[in-house]
């Protein structure tokens, strides 16, 4: 079950001056709609941040949430409750599509921990090469040369059927690595969840390092796949 998040930094209602935590959506006193929220994505749904979520509880707050900010029920608000109400949708709605995603959810949770996650940090240009997966460069140009080749004998017209297999052989190759790192990513949520501190940060490495390769084993996926098509 996860916990709610007590907020350091109360703030006033707008509509009954009762001090709430500065991360809800709506005041917990008068009920009335609140501008939008600081804070991260988790506390729009009062959740601790953590990665192994119930995910059935965040699309039941998620719905509920939804209910509440809908158009209907500010026909007759304030200009700015009609505003804040379409604010709070999209927030609402950016939190949900980015929390529900198991690889996202990861991304984002090591993003406010102060991580380097994306291309710009993956030796994208070979600016880090300690960023790209050491065990997988080699294999990769093999594969970028018989992507090439198949390219060409598309554009002649032509068709290799053992090229065709090996590129086959290839995707299905690496989509099982894509299963594998999964694997290795939800075992860390469980470290970086229970964990202390140093055994955080541990996890921590561990997933910036298994997001990298799976960003680079997944564009591999879709580099044959486009080929193939």
């Amino acid at each position: 079950m996860l916990k709610v998040i007590d907020s350091a930094v109360p703030v006033p209602c707008w509509s009954c001056a009762v001090a709430h935590n500065e991360s809800i959506l709506f005041c917990p006193h008068c009920s009335k709609i609140q501008p939008p929220p600081g804070g991260d994505y988790f506390s729009v749904f009062s959740l601790v941040p953590k990665l192994d979520l119930d995910l059935g509880m965040l699309e039941h707050q998620f719905h509920k949430l939804s209910r509440k900010l809908h158009p209907d029920r500010f026909a007759r608000a304030s200009a700015n409750e009609k505003d804040w109400s379409l604010a709070d949708t999209a927030l609402l709605n950016d939190a949900y599509r980015t929390l529900r995603d198991p690889i996202r959810r990861t991304e984002y949770l090591l993003k406010l921990q102060g991580a380097e996650i994306g291309e710009e940090h993956a030796g994208k240009d070979r600016k880090d090469p300690s960023r790209v997966p050491a065990d997988l460069l080699e294999e990769a140009f093999d594969l970028n040369m018989q992507l090439e080749e198949m390219r060409m004998s598309k554009k002649m017209g032509d068709t290799d059927p053992q090229l065709q297999s090996d590129l086959e052989g290839a995707k299905k190759k690496y989509n099982d690595m894509l299963d594998g790192v999964d694997s290795d990513l939800r075992a860390q949520w469980q470290v970086w969840d229970n964990g202390d501190e140093p055994s955080r940060l541990e996890a921590q490495k561990k997933m910036v390092s298994l997001l990298d390769r799976r960003r680079y084993v997944n564009n591999l996926v879709r580099d044959v796949t486009e080929t193939l098509a």
